[in-house]
């Protein structure tokens, strides 16, 4: 039994150590690059605008035949901190984005 402990003791060491590197962002980097206001680009595939700022908050197809020939895939990200006095990407202002097949091909910002 004293064995198993000693062993348990190490082993919470060694994670803990390892641990030891990870260092968390500044405050100076937090405020330069807040979470959520990474670039969303014009060509972006869906996947890579997932990877980029998560899923949207709605999904929908919409059609206007004055702006584009058929159906666009509007995606929604809806600001959940409008009262921000920065603007911090989808987070400070509602963004919709359009997709013509897999490919991003407008951005509009609410």
């Amino acid at each position: 039994m004293n064995n198993r402990i000693w062993i348990l003791v190490a082993a919470c060491a060694l994670f803990l150590c390892g641990c030891a590197d990870i260092e968390p962002p500044t405050p100076e980097y937090i405020l330069k690059r807040p979470i959520g206001t990474d670039s969303v680009k014009i060509g972006m595939t869906k996947d890579r605008v997932r990877d980029v700022w998560g899923d949207p908050d709605s999904v929908s197809f919409v059609e206007n035949k004055e702006r584009w020939g058929g159906a666009r895939e509007e995606w929604v990200y809806v600001a959940a901190y409008s009262d921000i006095p920065v603007n911090a990407g989808y987070l400070s202002k509602t963004k919709k984005l359009y997709f013509d097949g897999d490919r991003l091909t407008n951005i509009v910002e609410e």
